[in-house]
């Protein structure tokens, strides 16, 4: 028996209530896993034989997210728990979600539907567990394991094999020879996937504690040759340099890929991968940075230039490029930034209405842009003083290339 910490003690009502009205109730998958790893928890999902109607009908809030595969979120206390009826999938045509699902009574054919052995744990109220598949060994000898037949669960839904070597980065586990067998043998249909459920599993393979260990399954699986991309550079995987320190966006993961090979542009990637429009400005700016680095190094205005946000990113990526000597720390980042003058352009003591007083008799145009641009430049490398009398005398000794 397993003592419940604070994120269960919450979610027990939900169980409680349940219970109340005749129905099982169990804590199932990922977070009886972490609880038995003493790991952060997550989302707590309930398993149950309340069909999703009556779940409905028990509680007051209730977000019918899958109700047709018996999946609702239950929110309590200010948190949503994720309730699924017990059941059994059909055939899995779509390489995704089951064609039809049969709604069951006993929590052991569903447990038997799951990925892993490791996922496949139920845990009652009282913190006793139900192991069908000896998930606790496994989790004991750090082993991921399909329950059953590994051909049949990848086959089902090929996101698992990524999956496993997520899991495999995050825990630092080894997958069963067999498993990892069975993810050679159908590795090809990753192609089938949607790009963004493959984004979110690789996010999570990069920014695992073990994320080696991950990238070594990658190659040694052959994955990655069906990513969007590496099919074309499949090296790229290759040449990521050794070791890794984990990675905590895509954004990061694109500008890393993208200086391993440069002939492949970010918004390619960006394309590809299907990402949203901050992932692309993420990217973007780490792309900037690291670039503008090699040339110049760390000084004023490669910080003014990268959002604040980024900071952290862009050091991750550059200590893992750079020789161990040359590493630079957030200390270094923040000490200049504290002394930059301006923070955006916007607190320039000059804009173009100014300029155009400088210079009244000539036609507004891209000069002025270019002018301000420069004045800019000079004010972050204090060159010039952010005063409107010192920018003046600064624009008279440098005037502008007017078209």
């Amino acid at each position: 028996m397993i003592m419940l910490n604070h994120p269960f003690e919450e979610a027990t009502a939900i169980i409680e209530e349940l219970e109340i009205h005749g129905h099982q109730a169990y804590f199932v998958g990922g977070c009886v896993r972490d609880l038995l790893l003493n790991r952060s928890i997550g989302d707590i999902d309930i398993a149950t034989s309340a069909k999703p109607q009556a779940v409905q009908e028990i509680f007051q809030k209730v977000i019918p997210v899958g109700i047709d595969h018996g999946t609702v979120i239950v929110r309590h206390n200010k948190q949503s728990y994720e309730v699924t009826t017990f059941r059994i999938d059909g055939s899995y045509s779509d390489k995704r979600h089951p064609d039809d699902v049969q709604f069951i009574q006993t929590i052991d054919q569903d447990l038997k539907r799951r990925d892993f052995t490791i996922n496949a744990l139920a845990m009652d109220k009282d913190g006793s567990i139900i192991d069908l598949f000896n998930g606790r060994d496994d989790i004991k000898h750090k082993l991921i394991r399909t329950v059953g037949n590994g051909y049949e669960r990848f086959t089902e839904d090929a996101l698992r094999i990524i999956r496993a070597l997520r899991f495999s980065s995050q825990l630092g586990f080894v997958i069963e020879d067999k498993t990892l067998d069975n993810i050679k043998q159908v590795q090809h249909q990753i192609k089938d996937l949607a790009v963004e459920r493959i984004a979110n599993e690789i996010v999570k393979l990069f920014a695992g504690d073990f994320v080696n260990l991950g990238i070594d399954y990658l190659k040694q699986t052959n994955v990655y040759k069906h990513l969007p991309i590496m099919i074309e550079y499949p090296y790229i995987v290759e040449r990521i340099p050794a070791p890794i320190k984990p990675l905590h966006s895509f954004a990061e993961i694109i500008a890393l890929f993208h200086h391993v090979e440069s002939e492949v542009s970010i918004q390619e990637w960006i394309r590809q991968w299907k990402c949203s429009n901050k992932t692309r400005i993420e990217a973007l700016q780490l792309a900037d940075a690291l670039t503008y680095y090699r040339k110049y190094g760390l000084d004023n205005w490669l910080v003014y230039s990268l959002h604040h946000d980024y900071y952290n990113g862009f050091i991750r990526l550059q200590n893992l490029l750079l020789p161990c000597p040359s590493k630079i720390s957030r200390h270094e980042i923040d000490s200049i930034e504290d002394q930059l003058c301006i923070q955006t352009k916007k607190d320039l003591a000059l804009d173009g209405n100014d300029i155009h007083q400088l210079f009244p008799n000539t036609k507004k145009g891209p000069w002025v842009g270019h002018l301000l641009d420069r004045i800019e430049k000079e004010v972050v490398f204090d060159n010039v003083t952010n005063e409107k009398l010192m920018i003046k005398e600064w624009i008279n000794w440098n005037p502008p290339e007017i078209d």
